[in-house]
């Protein structure tokens, strides 16, 4: 194992062991998160980000404690696999919800022509006594585990926490056979009354190293 893979993982595991602990310094982190300098998050997605409450997201390792989220953490690819879990810090009620994670910078972040890319979309998440959101159907979109492609930057892989307006369920804008290709989330977000979100975090992840 290459040591630099080495140093890189174990910074990730320092780094995301501090989760977000303030709104604040979220709200701080999307709004410093520029793509080549350009944008913001918030302007990348056309969505306005004012959260309310802290979104956990959290990434079991095969190996190792589990790696939790704070805003703008950079993950070693390998740390991304998968299924992450959600949790709710803040006065949120008890949902339903709905959670989305996009990718605004592919294939690059300099040329985002297949952008965004939808890594998750899933609805009727409720709020447990452990402040763990557990969805009670299936997802519309299972996770899909970030996969920068060789050469490029890191990309930004950003989660947002929608409450989750009646009727959402006959929404048929997605379903599980829709391209992840080429999603715009503020247009969803409009089409089917989601609002703006609540809450949200994001992580960069960079091509794996042996590619």
């Amino acid at each position: 194992m290459h040591l630099p893979f080495i140093l890189s993982l174990l910074s990730a595991v320092s780094f995301a062991s501090a989760q977000d602990t303030n709104l604040a310094t979220v709200r701080r982190a999307f709004n410093n998160a520029n793509r080549s300098r350009k944008h913001q998050i918030p302007e990348n997605i056309s969505l306005k980000f004012n959260p309310k409450v802290l979104l956990e997201v959290t990434f079991p390792q095969q190996s190792g404690r589990s790696i939790t989220l704070h805003a703008g953490v950079q993950l070693p690819r390998n740390a991304t696999a998968g299924p992450p879990t959600f949790q709710v810090v803040g006065q949120a009620g008890r949902g339903p919800f709905v959670v989305a994670a996009v990718d605004p910078d592919a294939p690059t972040p300099q040329t985002p022509t297949s952008a965004q890319i939808r890594h998750f979309l899933g609805g009727n998440f409720v709020l447990e006594p452990s402040t763990l959101l557990r969805n009670t159907t299936p997802a519309i979109s299972n996770f899909l585990q970030p996969t920068p492609p060789a050469g490029s930057d890191p990309h930004r892989y950003v989660f947002l926490l929608f409450e989750q307006p009646q009727g959402f369920n006959a929404e048929t804008l997605v379903t599980s056979t829709t391209s992840i290709a080429l999603f715009n989330i503020s247009q969803f977000a409009g089409a089917v009354g989601l609002g703006q979100p609540i809450g949200g975090t994001f992580m960069l992840v960079g091509p794996d190293p042996s590619t």
